[in-house]
């Protein structure tokens, strides 16, 4: 079997072994159907998630007159309290960043690699925590527009990490952490704007990822240099796809990408 497309972050489902997806297009895979099949990978050209023209990804999926004009590639996305939308102000584009900011939003724990502070749309939850390969996460406050949840996370993150370790992520190197009792120590450094959203009585959500063979040494596949590539896919956690011999895909870094993937 033999499939052609863009590629974009995949869509998960969170079950007793959480589901991937890969949509190709035409086609819709369920990539937990893969493991432990050969895949042979090639990069055919890039395509813009944006204008979807042939020019060369600068990040996030977009080329670089994308990056910087279109509303999905704010710097409030990356930085929440960044964001204006609450007080009226556009950046590029008023009327879809008030539909991205002005609702619910999750300040969480997550522990992937280590235990970090993350924010996220509350329609996103538990996506944003399987798509950091976080093995558990709990809401700390749920408040009602991103900038809030921005200021929760800037203030935490002077007690917390605020970034995930991709490769002892991948490797499994972990140790189950209460973050029941790490909710309840930050609380205190919780601005006093949003104290009112701490979530009581909360409790720890447990992901379980479909893996066969973690790596011992990951090593990253950068698919627009080597050209192809082929290898015994045996898991996916987080966005990465990881095969036998220890090499790891992140498809979400190579958003825009247009490959060939076929299934031995």
């Amino acid at each position: 079997m033999q499939y052609q497309g863009v590629l974009k972050k995949m869509p998960t489902e969170n079950s007793e072994k959480i589901q991937y997806y890969l949509d190709m297009g035409s086609d819709f895979l369920n990539v937990n159907q893969l493991l432990n099949k050969t895949l042979d990978l090639s990069f055919v050209k890039y395509e813009c998630l944006n204008c979807h023209l042939e020019r060369p990804i600068y990040r996030q999926g977009f080329c670089k007159s994308c990056f910087f004009d279109t509303p999905r590639a704010g710097d409030w996305i990356m930085r929440p309290e960044l964001s204006t939308a609450h007080l009226g102000k556009e950046d590029r584009d008023l009327e879809y960043e008030k539909e991205m900011q002005l609702q619910p939003h999750i300040v969480y724990l997550a522990n992937s690699s280590n235990v970090k502070v993350g924010v996220t749309r509350k329609q996103q939850v538990p996506t944003r925590w399987i798509d950091q390969g976080a093995h558990e996460a709990i809401e700390i406050v749920e408040v009602p527009n991103r900038y809030l949840a921005g200021i929760t996370e800037v203030a935490l993150k002077e007690h917390v990490a605020d970034k995930t370790n991709w490769r002892k992520m991948l490797k499994n190197d972990i140790e189950d952490v209460d973050l029941v009792d790490w909710q309840k120590k930050l609380r205190p450094y919780i601005p006093e704007e949003v104290q009112e959203y701490f979530i009581e009585n909360n409790t720890e959500t447990e992901l379980h990822f479909p893996v066969h063979q973690y790596p011992e040494k990951p090593k990253s596949l950068n698919l627009v240099k080597q050209g192809s590539y082929t290898g015994k896919l045996v898991g996916i956690k987080g966005q990465y796809w990881i095969f036998e011999d220890q090499t790891v895909f992140n498809v979400r870094a190579n958003e825009g990408l247009v490959v060939n993937i076929s299934i031995q």
